[in-house]
């Protein structure tokens, strides 16, 4: 199910090169190779991937200054996609052009539009603030799925699955998947999906807290997230001594997290991650253990989905069983359905 009028991330901006290094970068989105490169004015272009001549990638020819030349049979495009020049012809056809994408850089996410450019909307994009705000601190991550993109999607909107999957990571507790989550249906200023909310009261701090934080009592935590449309989290979490007011976040750890996911094809997907801490918490060292666990932690998760899709059969849907678990995952994916019917 694959929505296609929406924004879905390319790349962190970091892994775009700067244009005076005339490097390529590339990278598939549903199952369409896309070409993004900077431009001399301080902008990024996005274009397919692909000569339009004998289809080529361009990204194996090289750039001539805001241009790219494919290495094939030389023809050159503009950052616009359009050939400007055919290597024996004095004037280049009309059809000789690529597909150009929109594209948006928003706090350090690249975003490309896979649908009708003409509907390209930037208020549907998330609001992944955290990902570069003065106020939160964290090391940008990306991993490569060999699986599709909805089953990494159910992990996300499930969370009990912390207390087996991470018990010696993320979870550390079997009451996380004791506790019923609040799921509501958010649809509002562009934004369709789900909200899911979980507390789990007096529980041990888990590993993942205590690489760099010291606790002497137990922790009531806390999961609220969004889950928006095509497939981004975006989640406050937390946890503060038992005992202390509700709002008292004075001994707490406090995190806000902005997690997507990219179909690259119908088997394979992108995922970018980050979880930040509050700028306040000057300790540099506590930035990289919280990336370095969530490298393990969702590692775990790979594991576990990889070999759950090797497992599949051909009409798996109809053989689960649905379980109190997936009351999110069954409405996230029941939304979507008719979002991807409605759109065609």
């Amino acid at each position: 199910m694959w929505l296609r009028n929406c924004w879905y991330v390319i790349a962190w901006d970091h892994e775009i090169p700067p244009a005076h290094e005339d490097k390529l970068f590339t990278r598939k989105v549903l199952n369409e190779p896309i070409l993004v490169y900077r431009t001399a004015d301080g902008g990024m272009t996005a274009m397919a991937d692909k000569c339009c001549h004998r289809h080529a990638p361009l990204s194996v020819g090289r750039r001539e200054g805001d241009a790219v030349r494919c290495g094939y049979h030389g023809l050159l495009f503009d950052a616009d996609g359009k050939c400007r020049e055919i290597p024996g012809m004095q004037t280049p056809p009309a059809k000789a052009c690529v597909k150009k994408y929109p594209l948006v850089v928003k706090n350090k996410w690249v975003f490309v539009w896979m649908g009708d450019a003409e509907k390209a909307d930037q208020g549907m994009l998330p609001d992944n603030f955290s990902c570069d705000h003065p106020d939160w601190v964290n090391v940008p991550g990306y991993m490569h799925y060999d699986t599709p993109y909805l089953l990494i999607a159910d992990n996300l909107l499930d969370f009990s699955h912390l207390s087996y999957v991470h018990a010696n990571t993320l979870g550390g507790s079997v009451e996380i998947a004791l506790a019923k989550p609040t799921v509501e249906v958010v649809d509002a200023q562009g934004q369709r999906g789900v909200k899911v909310s979980r507390f789990i009261a007096d529980v041990p701090a888990p590993a993942y807290y205590t690489r760099f934080r010291d606790f002497d009592s137990n922790l009531d935590r806390w999961f609220v997230y969004d889950f928006l449309f095509p497939a981004t989290l975006l989640m406050n979490s937390g946890g503060r001594p038992v005992g202390d007011a509700p709002h008292d976040n004075s001994k707490a750890v406090v995190n806000h997290s902005c997690q997507t996911l990219t179909p690259e094809t119908e088997t394979s997907t992108h995922y970018f991650f980050q979880q930040s801490h509050k700028a306040s918490l000057k300790d540099e060292s506590v930035r990289h253990n919280m990336y370095n666990t969530l490298l393990e932690a969702f590692g775990e998760d790979r594991d576990m989905i990889t070999a759950q899709f090797k497992n599949l059969s051909s009409n798996a849907l109809e053989e689960m069983l649905p379980l109190h678990f997936d009351s999110a995952l069954v409405r996230f994916r029941k939304m979507l359905s008719e979002a991807v019917d409605a759109e065609k």
